[in-house]
């Protein structure tokens, strides 16, 4: 049976039509089995210190026994960092970090999680204090037959700047934005009869605080993102073919809101459907849909001073409450959508579709491939509308719940990738650009992962493109039809040299282009690498190196930082 909606692999949920989730040709999941992520036997470096086990038989569809793998540790690091150009500071930090890796899986639940809170000491006056928390956290409860509780959280330091947010940079007080999301909600599935039953709530929370903001009168089109609340919900009812008839029949709906605090905006996006599937053999079918949709984004306007401009505090534009609401964007009509579903195995899955959504044509499918038990591929191309917290959480709903983090060895941030042989497994095609209004994203995320002995290797790559969407009249009419695109690729490498020692490498790279004349095109680039030895069963010694560089357009310069780290942990 397949899973439920929401929780398909592949990203289904970002990707497909709603009605398309519903199909299944009757395999398991497409995934490999065995085989250990980044850092397993490196933690810190370029992973979290537990391997990921996978003989769950959660909602990845595998079965086996229980199996509990809980790391907390300590640590005790001095970091340097040492600009390049334009400049020559060079900052020392002295850093105290407290964490804990975990993966847990059984047949009734299962979770993924890597936490870590840091307290950093400057030296000298240039060198703040300071205190992050980062990590991910994904997964599921079984409650009773058919009824799962799902749940995720994600908290991370990013590079940010002019608009755009990435996983990079390791610069301790150097402009970066804190990213804090949590999703929680429960899926049910059953069969009434012939008739296969399965309906799904999610509700979201994401929040960005910036540690360096735009208060000036030329903000413009654009308006750093606060936070928002996101509510997702759908049903469905779907007869298989061979059932009451030759071809399998079903109808589906679904509801998406999004309120942004950002000039109270909201989107609403609801749609019912028909939904046809047509098997032609027993590994192809086609499907197609037919049904009806009503999307709505909607806005206030900022307050106003004596002369007439929108007051700005703390870089967004302060809501007049008493303004009425303006729509931006109203769809209102029928939609259509046909596709095909292949699963020539159980390692792997593709699906297409094109229709049309949103008053214009739409492209979404999904590939998964997992051709033996150590390495697996996944793409997905998606359409949607959403605001930035409504894309941060569907893509932390889609992690897998087998995950291992995959960490800076530096700074202990997360990269745009977590290592897992199941599903989508990169975040990065969520961040880009922080603006707060709405808009219509396309694009592309792939990721794949493999171990080659004692190799452990992923690659995630991914374009999207949004196109803004804000209501005439208002402040953010100037941001209506702007276009920002986020290229984003992150790499990992690591390995053991023997029992007591290894290594571990990462890169990243993100080029943020708007069509937006306030802001310019920002290419950043990143690689680190990593030794361990461990000097007893618990205690290990790790040394780090690091380069970040933020390239950009003259007159202005490119920013070059490099880093050091040396440094204790303990495990319990």
């Amino acid at each position: 049976m397949a899973r439920p909606l929401l929780v398909s692999a592949a990203m289904a949920a970002l990707m497909l039509p709603i009605a398309a989730q519903a199909q299944s040709i009757g395999y398991g999941d497409v995934s490999g089995t065995g085989g250990d992520g980044p850092g397993a036997d490196a933690p810190g470096d370029s992973g979290s210190s537990a391997k990921a086990p996978r003989g769950g038989s959660g909602r990845n569809g595998r079965g086996g026994g229980k199996q509990v793998v809980v790391i907390p540790y300590v640590e005790l690091n001095q970091i340097v960092n040492a600009e390049i150009s334009p400049g020559s500071d060079v900052l020392t930090y002295t850093q105290v970090v407290a964490g804990v890796d975990a993966v847990v899986a059984g047949r009734r639940n299962a979770v993924a999680a890597s936490v870590r809170y840091e307290h950093h000491f400057g030296w000298g006056k240039r060198a703040g204090d300071g205190d992050t928390i980062s990590g991910v956290v994904n997964g599921y409860t079984t409650l009773a037959p058919g009824l799962t509780v799902q749940g995720g959280a994600l908290a991370t330091r990013a590079s940010g700047d002019r608009g755009g947010l990435g996983f990079g940079g390791r610069g301790v007080d150097q402009g970066t934005t804190k990213l804090y999301s949590v999703y929680a909600g429960p899926s049910y599935a059953t069969q009434v009869g012939d008739v296969g039953v399965s309906a799904n709530y999610r509700a979201g929370f994401t929040k960005v605080d910036q540690d360096r903001n735009f208060d000036n009168a030329t903000l413009g089109a654009f308006d750093v993102f606060d936070k928002s609340v996101v509510q997702i919900a759908d049903v469905s009812a779907m007869m298989a073919p061979g059932t009451a008839l030759p071809v399998g029949i079903g109808a589906a709906g679904s509801f998406y809101q999004e309120d942004i605090s950002n000039l109270d905006q909201r989107v609403r996006d609801a749609q019912v459907r028909g939904i046809v599937t047509v098997p032609i053999n027993p590994n192809l079918q086609a499907t197609g849909a037919l049904g009806y949709e009503n999307v709505q984004i909607s806005s206030r306007d900022a307050v106003r001073d004596a002369a007439g401009r929108p007051v700005i505090r703390n870089g967004r534009y302060v809501t007049d409450d008493s303004a009425p609401r303006q729509i931006a964007y109203d769809v209102d009509g029928l939609i259509w959508d046909v596709g095909v579903m292949w699963r020539p195995s159980r390692r792997t899955s593709l699906t297409a579709h094109i229709g049309r959504r949103y008053g214009s044509t739409s492209f979404n499918g999904t590939l998964t491939y997992a051709p033996n038990d150590r390495s697996a591929l996944s793409v997905a191309v998606y359409d949607n509308v959403a605001g930035f917290g409504g894309q941060v959480t569907r893509l932390l709903d889609q992690l897998p719940d087998d995950f291992e983090a995959v960490r800076d060895p530096v700074s202990g941030e997360l990269r745009g990738c977590v290592s897992s042989l199941n599903g989508n497994s990169c975040l990065a095609g969520a961040l880009g650009s922080i603006r707060s209004a709405t808009f219509r994203a396309r694009g592309i995320a792939a990721s794949y992962s493999i171990k080659l002995g004692a190799l452990n290797a992923g690659l995630g790559a991914g374009y999207d493109r949004r196109r803004f969407i804000a209501a005439r009249g208002t402040v953010l009419a100037q941001a209506n039809g702007v276009v920002d695109e986020n290229y984003w690729l992150a790499a990992y490498l690591g390995g053991r040299i023997d029992p007591q020692s290894g290594w571990a490498t990462n890169a990243y790279a993100q080029w943020l282009k708007s069509d937006d004349l306030l802001l310019t095109d920002i290419t950043s680039v990143g690689a680190s690498a990593s030794y361990y030895r461990l000097l007893t069963a618990r205690l290990r010694a790790t040394a780090a190196v690091g380069i970040d560089g933020s390239l950009q357009p003259a007159p202005l310069d490119d920013v070059w930082t490099a880093s050091a780290l040396v440094g204790m942990r303990y495990s319990f």
